[in-house]
């Protein structure tokens, strides 16, 4: 093996409430390490409580990287992520210290372990002109849309997928080609030699368990109060990429008065475990990945042997 065949960092990925950061900050007590937040809510500053973002106390154990990074009426994009990890990767490894790129946002993850193309950046006003017609038609019915103009994209995405029938459509809207045609053109080679390891729960009921848990948990610390802050926000816009996020969809419209707390709980337990499913299912199609299960006594164990083995210790 060469040295640029060498692992240069270590992918750890998870649905959410999986214990990926438990698991990153155990290993950075044990070794020299800096992580890489991969996760797309964490990028933004003001929202500490509904991403779960890590606490200056447990920032305080290693460098922490990409958190806080943008305001919330910005945006963030993969190609962006794979640009800013680039460069972080090379820097930390520069200092003597390994990357953990630690998060659960499998967009990201792809980016960096198939390459990206030259997908067009974000239209503030396509985007909203998307969101505002999907509002008043119905996010069921954009996706017919969508399917008559990209039958490939609209085929695995579910009609309520907001988020990324939106995306699609201003891709289409800004350029006149559909999606797919941009992801058949996907570069395939990593941006750089890396390991994955994967978190993935033994027994869902468990996970589902500790998603209600965990959600309860951040109404208790005050999430719905950070949520007022952010609507109070002069950049505060619920159709913006930050506001699409789990959990705060759903807390915009318990506090807009547009469901009551019963519907707004349900909903967004509801959305997180539907997230945690897409995200174990992107895991699953993945290859070269090692799958532990995060209950199992044994998995620090593992999760260093695999450290040790990249880093060369």
């Amino acid at each position: 093996m060469t040295t640029t065949d060498k692992p240069q960092a270590l992918m750890i990925l998870g649905p959410t409430a999986s214990g990926k950061s438990a698991l990153s900050l155990a290993m950075a007590a044990r070794r020299r390490v800096e992580i890489i937040s991969m996760d797309s809510a964490l990028v933004y500053r003001g929202m500490d409580i509904g991403s779960a973002k890590p606490t200056p106390i447990e920032r305080a154990v290693c460098p922490h990287h990409l958190i806080d990074i943008r305001d919330i009426g910005e945006a963030y994009s993969a190609a962006e992520f794979l640009s800013d990890t680039v460069r972080l990767v090379g820097e930390i490894r520069a200092r003597g210290a390994f990357p953990l790129i630690v998060g659960g946002t499998m967009l990201y993850a792809k980016a960096l372990r198939d390459g990206i193309n030259d997908m067009p950046s974000t239209d503030p006003e396509v985007r909203k002109a998307v969101a505002e017609e999907g509002v008043q038609k119905g996010w069921p019915a954009m996706h017919a849309e969508l399917a008559r103009i990209d039958p490939t994209t609209a085929a695995r995405l579910a009609p309520n997928d907001s988020q990324r029938i939106g995306r699609a459509l201003e891709v289409f809207r800004m350029t006149g080609k559909p999606l797919s045609a941009f992801h058949a053109e996907q570069k395939t080679e990593k941006a750089f030699p890396f390991v994955t390891v994967g978190l993935l729960p033994g027994d869902r009921k468990v996970l589902h368990k500790r998603i209600e848990k965990r959600f309860m948990t951040m109404l208790d610390e005050g999430f719905l109060q950070e949520v007022k802050k952010l609507m109070l926000r002069p950049d505060f816009d619920p159709l913006s990429p930050a506001m699409r996020a789990v959990g705060y969809r759903q807390a915009i419209d318990f506090l807009n008065g547009e469901i009551d707390r019963d519907a707004f709980l349900l909903a967004g337990i509801a959305a997180t475990r539907q997230l945690a499913k897409r995200q174990m299912t992107w895991m699953r199609g993945m290859d070269d990945i090692l799958l532990l299960d995060p209950d199992d006594p044994e998995t620090m164990t593992k999760a260093l042997a695999v450290f040790d083995e990249a880093a060369g210790n």
